[in-house]
């Protein structure tokens, strides 16, 4: 459907454009009244267009152009709005661990029972991991080429010393200590996200060896707690245009609209790496694997579109799991490949993530070694497991991955402002590659057909 108001918006705003270039770089010192109106106007005009498209996400757009400008003309109003901010991340942090929990005890007690699926098992996970891995290492390279986050000065505390301090310093020992939990309840208290993956993991794992007579009822509680909290996320996403407008509007008004330059500079690191990964990693495997590209292209097409346009890899999965049958893949191997995948292999999600960690200490000011890094990959590459099914819940595992690392959250503040227009990429990359695995496992176990009736209904 036409928007009636799409029109109106985007001559205020080409007019507020002209008339700021015009000021800036033809000197015709336009007053600044002139300039402050002409940017109203156009967000003015957004705001209606945003009315009648009714949608989160262009919500959370909206809000954060009208956040930079309430930064920029008010700064002192736009740091006061950060308490909204806080009330928002607040929030978000009450869901890591239970989520974490509950999607990794039903993605292991659930769906990785070896003996059941044997062979065919072991591939998928195997896959999955490797995959996964480089995303996180191209991400992991991507981010320290551009160092979109270097440059950037946090606002200092109200001491007057700075808000940053450098992690302290551990040997192996320490570390490696630090991975396992001595009390659970302290670690969720503390946000220590990979004590509480590893606890969860070895109850997924104990879970799994049970008869089904007493995993039964544990299961299916771990998978009301996931759906809940699914939901529970969902619920705090109706925030999230007030806690991304406040954010920005915060950010803006103690560093000034030059940090929207680090903003989109991440945003087209993500995108570079993305095309990347595709074409370096995705595409050769789906070669080797011999996967008809064409035919593939047409049948992921659609819940590809659809993850997109709802950052929700969930919304996509009935399609997808469709698509690939109709294409050739058995049953069987769609409906372990395609759940499992949701869990263990997020190709898109884990790239962003190990991209945007880095990114905060960055902005943090804080230097990381190359071992330091790597643990963090690592702490990421077992926390990004089982995010699929709420949109932008890849926002919690970044802000539990950071504490743990005693890194600030303010830089993430700093991402919440574009972290919609990520998650349509990264949510897009998930799908893609989730459908690829199942095609790939299907030939791998020598079980894919393409069906004549794909072939044709397609043209």
């Amino acid at each position: 459907m036409k928007s009636r108001y799409a029109p109106a918006a985007m001559i205020l705003i080409t007019v507020a454009a002209l008339l700021w270039a015009a000021s800036h770089y033809l000197g015709l010192g336009m007053p600044a009244g002139v300039l402050m109106a002409s940017r109203w106007l156009a967000i003015l005009g957004l705001a209606f267009y945003s009315r009648e498209r009714r949608s989160l996400t262009t919500w959370i757009l909206f809000s954060m152009v009208i956040g930079a400008e309430i930064g920029h003309d008010w700064p002192n109003v736009g740091q006061n709005a950060r308490t909204l901010s806080l009330i928002f991340l607040s929030m978000i942090k009450t869901i890591i661990a239970p989520l974490i929990f509950s999607t990794l005890v039903v993605g292991i007690a659930g769906h990785s029972n070896l003996k059941q699926v044997g062979r065919m098992g072991v591939k998928a996970i195997i896959y999955f991991e490797v995959v996964t891995t480089i995303a996180l290492f191209i991400g992991l390279a991507a981010i320290n080429l551009s160092k979109a986050g270097v440059g950037v000065t946090l606002p200092t505390t109200a001491a007057g010393g700075p808000a940053i301090t450098a992690p302290p310093k551990q040997n192996a020992a320490d570390i490696i200590l630090h991975v396992f939990p001595e009390n659970i309840a302290k670690s969720v208290a503390e946000g220590q996200v990979l004590q509480i993956v590893v606890f969860s993991i070895i109850f997924g794992i104990a879970l799994a060896l049970l008869a089904e007579k007493q995993k039964g009822p544990m299961l299916r509680f771990c998978e009301s707690l996931s759906e809940t909290m699914f939901k529970f996320t969902n619920i705090v996403m109706m925030f999230a245009p007030i806690g991304v407008g406040a954010a920005i509007a915060y950010t803006v008004g103690h560093m000034g609209l030059g940090i929207l330059v680090n903003l989109f500079k991440l945003l087209a690191t993500l995108y570079v790496a993305l095309i990347v990964f595709l074409t370096g990693v995705l595409l050769p495997v789906a070669l080797i694997a011999r996967v008809p590209l064409k035919r593939f292209i047409q049948a992921v097409a659609e819940p590809v579109s659809i993850a997109f346009a709802t950052t929700s890899s969930e919304a996509a999965l009935p399609r997808a799991m469709e698509q690939m049958e109709r294409l050739g893949v058995p049953r069987q191997i769609v409906a372990f490949v395609m759940p499992t995948g949701y869990s263990f292999n997020l190709d898109g999600t884990t790239l962003y993530l190990s991209l945007a960690s880095i990114f905060v200490a960055q902005v943090a000011g804080v230097h990381m070694t190359l071992g330091q890094q790597l643990l963090m990959v690592f702490t990421l590459m077992l926390t990004s497991k089982g995010v699929a099914g709420v949109p932008r819940a890849s926002l919690v595992i970044l802000l539990g991955t950071v504490q743990s690392f005693n890194l600030p959250t303010e830089p993430v503040f700093i991402i919440l402002g574009i972290d919609e227009l990520m998650d349509m990429a990264r949510t897009s990359v998930n799908v893609l590659g989730n459908c690829l695995a199942t095609v790939v496992i299907a030939r791998w176990e020598k079980e894919f057909e393409l069906k004549e009736e794909f072939v044709h209904s397609n043209g």
